[in-house]
């Protein structure tokens, strides 16, 4: 019979090389902790330092019906937002809210409790979980997914960042130019 090692199933490089890894990333955590290193800003938090505000918002209920289709209910009016027929190419709508409402569900949560969509200063989109507090940023999936969303918000047009003009003299019109006739 043959003598049976282990010794050489990892190559010697290879274990300390593992083991450095994870020295590192235990020194990086420890290192965050200790010199108590602020995680990144959260997009909320982001809008509260610069005073963000919202420039449209409404509270949805979402709610399935027996053929399929998902009926959106503006919470204030109690009128119908938006109906999404069973096939309608709204499989974003569908994902997020059922994501949701899995967190409900697993709190013991109803579909009664509003979401509000919240359409804010700088263009950014949320829907937040009003009995959750779980915020999602619409943008982050793109113009397409986030258009969908703010098809919810009536009569709302994604604010533009506006860079500021220069002072305009009573001689030029809006545009900078000397007006008609006239020199600058």
């Amino acid at each position: 019979m043959t003598a049976h090692s282990h010794a050489d199933m990892l190559p010697r490089g290879t274990l300390i090389t593992a083991g450095a890894l994870v020295l590192f990333a235990l020194t990086a955590a420890a290192t965050v902790r200790i010199a108590h290193i602020p995680a990144e800003a959260s997009p909320l938090a982001m809008r509260q330092t610069n005073h963000v505000t919202a420039v449209a918002s409404r509270s949805l209920r979402f709610t399935d019906r027996a053929d399929g289709a998902v009926v959106i209910i503006d919470a204030d009016k109690g009128d119908d937002a938006s109906i999404i027929q069973p096939g309608q190419k709204t499989g974003f709508i569908r994902g997020v809210m059922r994501g949701l409402a899995r967190e409900r569900r697993a709190r013991g949560i109803g579909n009664q409790p509003p979401f509000t969509l919240s359409l804010w200063g700088d263009g950014e989109l949320t829907l937040t979980d009003s009995v959750t507090g779980r915020s999602i940023e619409m943008t982050a999936f793109g113009s397409t997914n986030r258009a969908s969303f703010l098809a919810l918000l009536p009569n709302a047009a994604a604010p533009v960042a506006s860079v500021p003009s220069a002072p305009q003299h009573n001689d030029q019109v809006a545009s900078g130019h000397p007006a008609k006739g006239q020199t600058s």
